[in-house]
């Protein structure tokens, strides 16, 4: 069983400026773990990363930059353009020095809970959705949908329509979207085309 009590202390330090953040991880932790027992997923892995999702939230905009370029992520984007995405594959490969016990999946799950990916496992559409509806997110059409189908479609049907949901946010609120997010949405659509019409 993973040290809890470890991860915890540990996030609690490293958002120690930021207790709304730190708030926001302990809310998603628990509501990971929550879908992760209506979805036979595994509740501890799903505590874990979502507990971790947000470390690289204690970093600014600047450093965030500087830390993704110094740990060679690409993005196939501008650094600068897409800084608000940086901090789950940051975290994902900090997390990895910091914690060598954690397991490859519970890295997956954090570095992909800021876009996705076309091939996401149930575990990172756990922590995805997670990170979009825990309680302290305020209510709003989109994520009391969200909420509502918790539990109720299938874990891939719930993740795309976070998805959906979070690219619509972006273009609602005039944001720079990410044309990795606008690939994957796409690519999504297309295999939900692709079933439909078997």
């Amino acid at each position: 069983m993973p040290d809890f009590e470890r991860y915890e202390d540990a996030i609690r330090r490293q958002l120690r400026e930021k207790p709304a953040r730190l708030e926001h991880s302990l809310g998603v932790a628990a509501c990971a773990r929550e879908l992760a027992c209506a979805y036979d997923v595994d509740r501890d892995a799903a505590y874990v990363a979502g507990l971790l999702h947000d470390w690289a939230k204690a970093y600014g905009r600047q450093e965030s930059i500087s830390r993704a370029e110094s740990l060679g992520i690409d993005m196939g984007d501008q650094l600068e353009r897409v800084a608000p995405l940086l901090h789950g594959p940051i975290a994902a490969r900090e997390l990895k020095d910091e914690f060598p016990e954690l397991s490859e999946e519970v890295l997956q799950a954090i570095a992909r809970h800021t876009i996705g990916a076309v091939d996401m496992t149930p575990l990172d559409a756990v922590v995805f959705v997670a990170d979009a509806i825990e309680p302290g997110r305020p209510h709003t059409p989109s994520i009391d949908e969200l909420r509502s189908k918790a539990g109720a479609v299938p874990i891939d049907e719930l993740f795309f329509l976070a998805l959906k949901s979070s690219v619509g946010y972006v273009i609602e609120t005039g944001r720079y979207l990410y044309p990795g997010a606008l690939s994957i949405y796409n690519a999504l659509v297309l295999e939900r085309n692709r079933k439909e019409n078997e």
